[in-house]
């Protein structure tokens, strides 16, 4: 199955389809050196797998699986043809000149919750290197073989149902504690309600994930952003964010109620004002080692 695609807009499809991928590692999402992408999903209709690249001004588009057709007709949303950037101003120059030299950066819709929410729960108060790597391991254990002829170890993440299937034991293999463990047990016993989400959009649509126990407003905003593109939604309480928000707008350091104050003006695209701050390239100042992980499978 295939479909061929040309964008009314600049388009950059790495940065577009950045944000879904969990480190160089990830076993649902590759990039090769041509740029082309390729990403597995669990979609209404089943798994599949999606290759997508741009070899000249058109979006080439390939997909494998009971889901294919389903990842083919989401395509343009996937790649932000639902983003509307109007009325965006950026107030700092670092903002403004971003904008201005990556035209082809946009919020890009999914279009569903449990893939997204799933590895921005196990990235909940850990380091990115215990949270990827636990995404790998459940991905191997319990997701599913991508379908098509994928790169060598691609697999479709774990649906609710195999999530609700894990036995304790492999939980803590893959170095998972007990506080992620409950949120994404809560989370799948009412899966396909918060499928919803996505067309509530916005404030409410946040809301309706931050009803499961144990996900809160870093993680619904996590979701938010890439389920349905939401411009506006700040992951408060990240670790990193608020200081490298900060820093490159202020030349200071900040916390959540100094980021929120930053971006105000930018609002009701705040997290579009993050993002340009993101791919501008600035990277904070160092002051001290790096935060140790901790490897639950050896407690």
């Amino acid at each position: 199955m295939s479909r061929t695609w040309s964008p009314p807009f600049p388009l950059d499809v790495g940065s577009v389809l950045g944000p879904l991928r969990r480190g160089a590692g990830d076993p649902t999402y590759q990039q090769d050196a041509t740029g082309a992408v390729w990403l597995t999903a669990n979609t209404p209709l089943g798994p599949g797998t999606l290759h997508v690249r741009r070899p000249g001004a058109a979006v080439e588009a390939t997909a494998w699986g009971d889901g294919g057709p389903w990842l083919l007709d989401g395509l343009p949303a996937l790649l932000g043809a639902d983003d509307d950037d109007s009325g965006f101003e950026g107030h700092h120059p670092l903002i403004s000149e971003t904008r201005r030299r990556k035209p082809g950066l946009r919020l890009g819709s999914t279009g569903r919750v449990w893939d997204v929410l799933l590895p921005s729960v196990l990235e909940q108060k850990v380091t990115g290197t215990e949270a990827r790597r636990s995404y790998r391991e459940l991905c191997r254990r319990f997701g599913t073989p991508a379908p098509g002829p994928v790169p060598v170890g691609m697999m479709v993440g774990p649906t609710p149902r195999a999530v609700l299937g894990i036995p304790d034991w492999e939980w803590h293999k893959a170095g998972v504690d007990s506080a992620r463990r409950r949120a994404l047990i809560a989370a799948a016993q009412v899966a396909h309600r918060l499928e919803r989400a996505v067309e509530l959009r916005g404030e409410a649509g946040r809301k309706l994930l931050r009803l499961i126990p144990g996900i809160g407003v870093w993680t619904a905003a996590e979701v938010a952003q890439r389920s349905w593109g939401d411009a506006d939604a700040v992951s408060f309480g990240d670790f990193h964010i608020p200081a490298a928000v900060g820093w490159a707008l202020l030349g200071k350091p900040l916390d959540d109620e100094g980021m929120a104050e930053v971006l105000a003006p930018y609002s009701p695209q705040r997290h579009r004002a993050v993002r340009y701050v993101e791919a501008s390239g600035f990277r904070k100042p160092r002051f001290g080692p790096r935060f140790s992980p901790r490897d639950y499978r050896a407690m």
